[in-house]
């Protein structure tokens, strides 16, 4: 395993410096994550960076490759509406570039509120504190990079796709890659026959999908194996079924949204071409776009106008944000190797378990990168 070099006792301090500032409270996650549950949130194309433990009885876990789903988990399970944690500590992941390291030190904040009410503020604090963390390491060379998962779907909605299109380009709009697959499908008549089991489970609650599979299972004298349940492996044949049964997109919509997401350039020209682009029903977007000048405000009281970007197709390897997203980068380390990264991702929480409706938005560092002496 490729260990990244540490950082001078002195430069880690200072990143960490505005972090703990903020009034946060230090936490930790188990070094060990449950594996079926990142392979949910980040795909299964994500399997292939994680270093997978196999315990005694065959569960499979995985070194923490992050912070952000343990805290949440942590923050759910201790009934508080509201929580603020800064954490510092190693995290894993593998890759095929022999000149990057698997094994790192992050230090982040993830913030949790109540539900109801206006993100705009905290999602530029957050964004904020990352970029003062990201600085604090010394580069002269840094910009700070916006998108946002939720302007997508507004944009999206002001196109009158069919529901289940719509649905389907939302579900994978914080991944580019998986978007840019299916924007490739333009005209393409999809497959009627979409299997039986999967029609059958898909017109079935979830619950009952699930009781559906175990009895085929049962019937069949067949155990699944990977560890995925009834419930999980459902699911996904319900999602394959939609998909299947959902129309693909003119050549005329397909543009628009390549253009959309196309769009990089300074805020204020990335949100007047959005505005071009959209189809008829853009009340949420021009909603979106009011909010979006809220953060700009609070963001310049921080960064510079001329180090900020607003990229739409700024997406992360995990598959939890719903919002906001943003990446400190550095010319010299380049697009790949961000100092910092971070975004909201609300609806994490509920599908770890928590059903108050709260909020959540978080920011991860690399001190590493963010030194002027770091070159990973």
């Amino acid at each position: 395993m490729r260990v990244e070099p540490p950082v001078p006792g002195e430069v880690l301090a200072a990143v960490r410096a505005p972090l703990e500032a903020a009034g946060a409270t230090q936490a930790d996650a188990p070094l060990l994550q449950p594996l079926n549950l990142l392979l949910d949130l980040a795909g299964e194309a994500m399997r292939a960076r994680l270093f997978v433990v196999q315990a005694e009885g065959g569960t499979e876990s995985c070194l923490r490759p992050d912070f952000t789903v343990a805290i949440a988990r942590q923050h759910i399970e201790s009934g508080r509406a509201a929580g603020l944690y800064w954490y510092q500590g190693p995290a894993f992941r593998a890759s095929m570039d022999t000149d990057r390291a698997e094994e790192f030190v992050q230090l982040g904040l993830e913030m949790f509120s109540p539900g109801g009410g206006r993100v705009e503020a905290a999602d530029a604090e957050i964004a904020g504190l990352a970029w003062r963390s990201a600085m604090a390491g010394g580069r002269g060379d840094l910009s700070l990079w916006l998108g946002d998962v939720a302007l997508f779907a507004a944009f999206v909605e002001s196109l009158d796709l069919p529901e289940g299109l719509a649905a389907r380009l939302k579900r994978v709009a914080g991944r580019p890659r998986l978007l840019w697959s299916e924007l490739s499908r333009v005209g393409e008549a999809l497959a009627s026959e979409r299997g039986a089991l999967a029609g059958m489970l898909a017109g079935l609650s979830e619950s009952q999908a699930a009781a559906l599979l175990e009895e085929v299972w049962s019937l069949a004298g067949v155990q699944p194996v990977g560890g995925r349940g009834p419930a999980e492996i459902a699911a996904r044949l319900v999602r394959k079924a939609e998909a299947a049964a959902a129309p693909a997109l003119t050549s005329v919509q397909a543009e628009a949204i390549r253009a959309f997401m196309a769009i990089d350039d300074a805020p204020a020209y990335a949100f007047a071409r959005m505005r071009e682009l959209a189809g008829p029903n853009d009340a949420a977007l021009k909603t979106a776009l009011a909010g979006w000048e809220t953060r700009l405000v609070e963001l310049g009281q921080v960064a510079p106008a001329d180090r900020l970007r607003f990229a739409p197709a700024l997406g992360h390897a995990f598959d939890y944000y719903d919002g906001i997203t943003f990446e400190v980068r550095s010319a010299a380390l380049g697009p790949e190797r961000a100092v910092a990264v971070g975004g909201r991702y609300d609806g994490l929480l509920s599908r770890l378990g928590d059903a108050s409706g709260a909020r959540a938005v978080g920011c991860m560092v690399r001190p590493w990168r963010a030194w002027t002496g770091g070159e990973a």
